[in-house]
This record gives C-alpha cells, structure tokens and sequence, in this order.
C-alpha cells in the first residue's frame, strides 16, 4: 500500500534540515566575518599606538637635539666649571671635607685633600672633537630627562584607570626630583671620593698613573648617573609593588644584606678607612632603601582596605 503523505514528511524533513544546516553555515559566516572584523579592529589599533608612540619619540628627540644646540654654546662652562671641577682641589666637596676636619681634629688631616696629582692626556686625534660632541649628548640627555618622563607619562595615561591615575599624577615631578637628587649625591660625593681614590691607588711607587681624558669622562659619567639611576630606586619598587612582585616584608626580612651592599659600596668609594667617610656615603642610600619599604607598605596597606571593602559589600 503506498502512503504518500510519508513521502511527503521526509521531504519536508530534509527541507528543514537544509534550511537549518545553512542557518548554521550562515551564523558561522557571520560570526567569522565579526571575528576577523575585531582582528582587523585590534590590528588598526596596534598600529595607531605605536603611531602615538612614534609621536612621543619624535619630540623627546626634537627636545633633546635643542638641548644639545645648547649645550655646545655652554661648552667651556660644562668642561671647565662641571667636568674636569672634580679633579681640581678646590672642589666644593674637599673644601667641606677639609672644614670638617678644622672642626673635628679628631677625624685626621688625611680627611682634608689639598691636591690631586692627576695627569690626563688625550691619545687620539679627534679625541678632544669626540669627548667635546659625547659630553654635549651627555648633556642634553640629562636636562632632558624630566621632559623624557613626561612624554612616557603621556604615552601611558590613556591605559590607565581614572584610580590609578590619580595615585601616579606625580610620577614625573617625584621621579625627576629622584634623579636630580641623584646626580648630586653622585657628583658631590661619590664622583670626587672615587676620583681621589683611583687616582692615588698605586700598587707600586715606581708605576706613575697617567689617564686618559676618555677615561675620565667615562668615570665621572658612569658615577653621576648610575647615582641618579640608583635614585630612582622608589620608583621602581612603587611599580613593583603595585604589580604585587615586591611586598614589604620581604624587603624588611632582606634588610641585612641590603645593609652590607650598601656598606660594601660606600667602603669602596671612600678615600679613607675611616667609619666617618663610609657612614656618610652610605646614609643617603639607607634612607633611599627604607623610604622605598614605606612606599610598598603603603601600597599594601591600600590594597587590603580595597579588598576588605570589595568583600564587606558582598
């Protein structure tokens, strides 16, 4: 017996399979077509960062080939009055050392440096022409580090929140007063302590220590600036702290080998075996470290009071 209103069933049947296999393919199709839409959204806005990062660049660069311009007209003042001062006896630092020392007998006159014997030469034909272009760089580098910070706080605002905002408005004021504070540690104590060591250390009498002005530079540039670096070391562990890699325990629980670094560092630097030399280069950097243990403290604490109040809600 033939039963056409089957035949008819399984038509429809296939029918509306069809219909939902292509429903399926279609969704499939659209859903690839908004993927790749976001891909390409997320591609566009990749580069559109780094266009914006490339504009920062460019006028961090344009700000320091000024101050560069500017610094070969001050030359003579960099060289004479900034450069080549430390090696002069006349020097701010050995001045105090030696008031110092009229004050307190006590210390030794060994403390008081009334000469350097330093003979520096130059031992290439463009030295002079290379040390004069490297410090002028050196130069605009420096002064323009807070404008540098500032266009990497320009760079970095959008992608924060309006909280974390908020908390780091003074990167670039606290960061740069960090660095200046630096540079003069490192140029007013540690450069002109380092210079008269390395410059009387012998190992013998007979051996005359003659340096090169390459030399020189490279020693006052990598003091001064590794201080400022060092400086910035609160910086660093408030970031840190924030990403939740250093807490304040830990850097308490490592005081002491933080405290034998720093000992190991002034002793270095110091003229004299003096304890009184020693203690005054490595008090500012005790200071630095703990002032760096009350920043994260103070990170952690904020976070808890986050954190108890996001759960007293729930």
């Amino acid at each position: 017996m033939h039963y056409p209103y089957r035949s008819n069933q399984i038509e429809w049947y296939f029918c509306l399979h069809f219909i939902t296999m292509s429903d399926n393919k279609a969704k499939d199709l659209i859903d690839s077509l908004k993927n790749k839409g976001k891909n390409l959204e997320a591609e566009m806005s990749f580069f559109d960062h780094l266009d914006v990062l490339r504009k920062h660049l460019l006028r961090s660069l344009l700000v320091i080939t000024i101050l560069v311009c500017a610094a070969f007209y001050f030359t003579d003042f960099i060289w004479h009055s900034v450069i080549m001062a430390p090696k002069n006896p006349d020097f701010w630092t050995y001045r105090m050392m030696c008031k110092l020392v009229e004050a307190f007998p006590s210390i030794g006159n060994e403390f008081c440096i009334t000469s350097i014997k330093a003979k520096i030469i130059n031992t290439e034909m463009a030295g002079q022409f290379t040390l004069q272009m490297n410090s002028c760089i050196m130069a605009g580098i420096i002064v323009g580090i807070p404008y540098i910070l500032f266009e990497i706080w320009l760079f970095i605002k959008p992608a924060l929140l309006e909280q974390e905002r908020k908390s780091a408005s003074g990167f670039v004021a606290f960061a740069s007063f960090l660095f200046a504070l630096g540079l003069l540690f490192g140029y007013y104590l540690i450069c002109p302590l380092s210079i008269n060591f390395l410059v009387n250390y012998t190992v013998d009498t007979s051996i005359e220590n003659t340096f090169t002005i390459s030399s020189y530079l490279s020693t006052v540039l990598t003091l001064t600036i590794g201080s400022g670096i060092i400086f910035q070391l609160p910086v660093v562990i408030y970031i840190l702290s924030k990403l939740g890699i250093m807490t304040p325990k830990f850097m308490r629980s490592t005081r002491r080998y933080a405290a034998v670094l720093i000992l190991v560092v002034a002793a270095v630097v110091t003229p004299t075996a003096d304890p009184y030399t020693m203690l005054i280069v490595a008090f500012p950097l005790f200071l630095l470290y703990e002032l760096s243990i009350l920043i994260s403290a103070n990170i952690e604490r904020k976070k808890q009071k986050a954190e108890l109040a996001f759960y007293g809600k729930k």
